[in-house]
């Protein structure tokens, strides 16, 4: 039996995975952009879900897959849409370079390697977008290449295996070096898979079910009984406050104005509620001197909250009312406020909407 093995036999690098395959064959999750067993995976869906799935969970994820899938079903459909539909689509997930990139890399599949995706590691860093954990995952995923693939998952399991105490991000490195040397020539994708599996319903990060893992007679943590400590984290700097002011004006008609964002930076590309500059040092006082048009501006009760990777960030929102005849600055548009859910608006954006129109 395998609880009879002396915990000292095998180091995370020597484990071998065939106790893990045996047990993905069983517990896989069904999840909509992964191959059944027997099926041939789909890499436009591999590449769609792990971009998605940066940073984002998969339940958050699921419908907002499906409705790509539907409107774009092919990489070729992906890179003949507007950039401005696919930020609408994205509108919710986050990090919105990804959407941008997402496009971008559609173009490039389609335009200069006839709609296929490169099978290696090496070929598919090349595409717009695709940093090295991407590329993994893709290339073991979609083409069983084998590859070291990494996510948030994976890092807990193996800082618990060896009970790692080099905190995260400084033990990527080692991480990524246990995995590499865990990670078999057959069936690395579904290895991939398995190790995600693994951390995301067996050793999750609270209350792990260590009774059910498969790594259970080689897991340094759980002998120890420090398994929930792991993966040692350095602590968090203070992420800064910066505030700012948001201007909600409306005509008799019903019609909102909005403008787009610069296509680089923060929400690059995104419809937004006209907005003033964010900063540490941001000044109410003159808050009014950023609205997109002169107006009886009347600031609204309570704030807007939201938080970034890199700083905090609090809203005032002004509105006011605006003459039918009233037209929209050159940078701006007047859209209908029955439509405003169809725009490319960015979570913080959604939030200024709801106060303003529940004021």
């Amino acid at each position: 039996m395998l609880n009879s093995v002396a915990p000292e036999v095998k180091s995370p690098e020597g484990l071998h995975a065939d106790a893990l395959l045996a047990w993905y064959d069983r517990h896989r999750r069904r999840l909509p952009w992964r191959a059944l067993p027997g099926e041939k995976p789909d890499p436009y869906r591999v590449w769609l879900s792990e971009i998605m799935l940066q940073q984002t969970t998969v339940k958050t994820v699921g419908p907002y897959f499906q409705a790509f899938l539907t409107r774009w079903p092919t990489v070729d459909a992906m890179a003949e849409s507007d950039e401005e539909d696919i930020l609408k689509a994205w509108a919710g997930l986050g990090y919105y370079s990804r959407a941008r990139n997402l496009h971008a890399c559609a173009r490039f599949v389609s335009a200069r390697l006839d709609g296929r995706f490169p099978d290696t590691v090496e070929g598919l860093r090349q595409l717009p977008g695709i940093g090295a954990y991407t590329a993994a995952a893709v290339a073991a995923i979609a083409f069983d290449r084998r590859a070291a693939v990494v996510d948030g998952n994976v890092e807990r399991v193996v800082t618990r295996l060896e009970a790692l105490e080099t905190p995260l991000p400084q033990a990527k490195p080692r991480i990524a070096e246990i995995v590499d040397g865990m990670t078999p020539a057959d069936r690395p994708g579904d290895f991939a898979q398995g190790m995600m599996d693994l951390g995301a319903t067996i050793c999750t990060p609270k209350r792990p079910a260590c009774g059910l893992c498969p790594y259970l007679p080689f897991c340094r943590a759980r002998r120890e009984g420090t398994q929930e400590t792991f993966p040692r984290k350095a602590p968090k700097a203070r992420r800064p406050l910066r505030k700012g002011a948001a201007f909600w004006i409306v005509r008799p008609d019903g019609w909102v104005l909005v403008r787009k964002r610069p296509d680089k930076g923060l929400l690059g590309g995104m419809t937004e509620i006209p907005s003033s500059v964010w900063s540490e040092d941001f000044d109410s006082g003159t808050a009014v001197n950023y609205a997109p048009l002169k107006a009886k501006w009347r600031k609204l009760p309570g704030e807007v909250s939201h938080g970034f990777t890199h700083f905090e960030l609090a809203v005032s929102v002004y509105a006011a009312d605006a003459l039918l005849s009233t037209k929209a600055p050159a940078d701006c548009r007047w859209v209908r406020l029955d439509e405003l859910d169809g725009e490319a608006l960015p979570t913080v954006m959604r939030k200024i909407v709801a106060l303003a129109r529940g004021s």
